[in-house]
């Protein structure tokens, strides 16, 4: 079928991977299920640095809802993001 893009290879990650990216100079995050790399992002965010280096290496999912965050902060996501979690450990505990 002409125009119809290939589907793009999803990358998937376990909860214990992400887990060893918590630190300023690595930085990943779970949010709804997806994976994001939010180190260059760690001086830029509006609330601060700290904020998101209590979230990282975990699902972070609660804390982004709870934060409230504006659609073009949802939007801003997709640059940052890695892959997708395992679909077995979704909603699993945080590690």
């Amino acid at each position: 079928m002409a125009g119809k893009q290939p589907a793009a290879e999803v990358t998937y990650y376990r909860l214990e991977e992400v887990a060893k990216h918590n630190s300023k100079k690595d930085a990943w995050l779970v949010i709804h299920g997806r994976v994001y790399n939010v180190t260059g992002f760690l001086g830029e965010h509006p609330g601060g640095e700290k904020v998101l280096m209590e979230q990282v290496g975990r699902d972070a999912t609660e804390g982004f809802e709870a934060a409230g965050h504006s659609a073009d902060a949802r939007e801003m996501l997709a640059q940052f993001c890695l892959g997708e979690l395992q679909p077995g450990e979704r909603g699993a505990p945080r590690p």
